[in-house]
């Protein structure tokens, strides 16, 4: 099926299960992604049902019959190859990439070591492993990066126990908030300048990048709070760049996410410096919100795919890394 393909058999897709909740830092904002793409499928007459990982078996998905997996999970143990590679072994095809491309694209630190090696730029970091998490090597992470920088847990999402370090004294305090969600630490240099992200749905050369978003948010503080419960943030969709801008910007986008092995879908976030419109890729996420606040609907609508039209085409592109084999005669 391609991206675009609207003709989808809703009967054909069997009994749905609806990941959503889990066990990590992003529980919250999960089961209202859940909740968004529960009400979308059955509201265009899918069999669709919650399951909450947390609260139930994996191996009830097999008992249960159920014949495809909608992951809205977020964070560990949701979009980071764990559940990928239980449904793998279940043999219930799952939307969003396998369990490989999930897994790089949860560690922040691994993600732009691919990246690099295949020459797409990405800010300049320190990774701080738990035995250089000292204060004197602390202290040395701004000559190395410049300030303001960013630090953050590697293989979190939602912008949680992340700081934006204005000075040296303040470094250790924000390696130590960000060690509570991630043994592992991450300092990013700050890239000054606007703030976009850019979807994408599909598989290989039939994967496409979806209208970029710019973010334009109070103070330039895009953090949990706003992203999720406020209304303070102001979203651009059309972004409002020039064309050839969002062009590259698409082009760049794609080629992260094909880099990674991507499929289904994911959303790659962005910062455009100041000084000669670089665009720099910050991370890639795998299982995107869905929630009302979330972006990939937002940018779906810009290009004419309805929030229900978006959850049946992802749902319709579940797959398996390793499909079955046919059965003997």
């Amino acid at each position: 099926m391609t991206v675009f393909d609207s003709n989808i058999d809703v009967k054909s897709l069997g009994k749905v299960a609806v990941l959503m909740g889990g066990d990590s830092a992003e529980r919250e904002v999960s089961l209202m992604s859940g909740s968004g793409v529960l009400q979308a499928l059955r509201s265009r007459g899918v069999d669709a049902h919650a399951f909450d990982p947390a609260q139930n078996a994996l191996g009830d998905l097999k008992r249960d019959g159920y014949a495809r997996c909608f992951i809205a999970l977020h964070g560990r143990h949701g979009e980071d190859g764990t559940v990928q590679g239980a449904l793998e072994l279940l043999r219930i095809p799952y939307t969003g990439p396998g369990v490989m491309a999930s897994a790089i694209a949860m560690d922040k630190v691994m993600t732009k070591r691919v990246w690099l090696a295949e020459g797409l730029p990405t800010p300049r970091y320190v990774w701080l492993a738990p035995d250089r998490q000292q204060r004197e090597v602390v202290r040395t992470v701004p000559d190395e990066l410049g300030l303001p920088l960013i630090v953050k847990p590697p293989r979190e999402g939602s912008s949680i126990g992340v700081t934006k370090v204005r000075g040296y004294s303040d470094m250790q305090e924000a390696v130590q908030l960000s060690a509570q969600y991630d043994p592992d630490v991450l300092c990013e240099e700050f890239i000054e300048g606007e703030e976009v992200t850019c979807p994408v749905l599909g598989q290989g050369a039939n994967a496409r990048a979806l209208p970029v978003i710019r973010i334009v948010a109070p103070d330039g503080a895009y953090d949990y709070q706003n992203k999720y419960f406020t209304d303070d943030v102001k979203y651009q969709c059309p972004s409002g760049l020039p064309e050839a801008e969002e062009r590259e910007i698409q082009r760049i986008v794609l080629e992260a996410y094909r880099t990674l092995g991507c499929r289904g879908w994911g959303r790659a976030d962005l910062m455009i410096r100041a000084s000669d419109r670089k665009p720099f890729l910050l991370e890639m996420n795998t299982s995107p919100g869905m929630t009302g606040h979330s972006l990939v609907p937002m940018s779906a609508r810009a290009s004419g795919i309805s929030y229900e039209e978006l959850c049946l085409r992802i749902l319709a592109d579940a797959a398996l890394d390793t499909p079955a084999k046919p059965k003997a005669a």
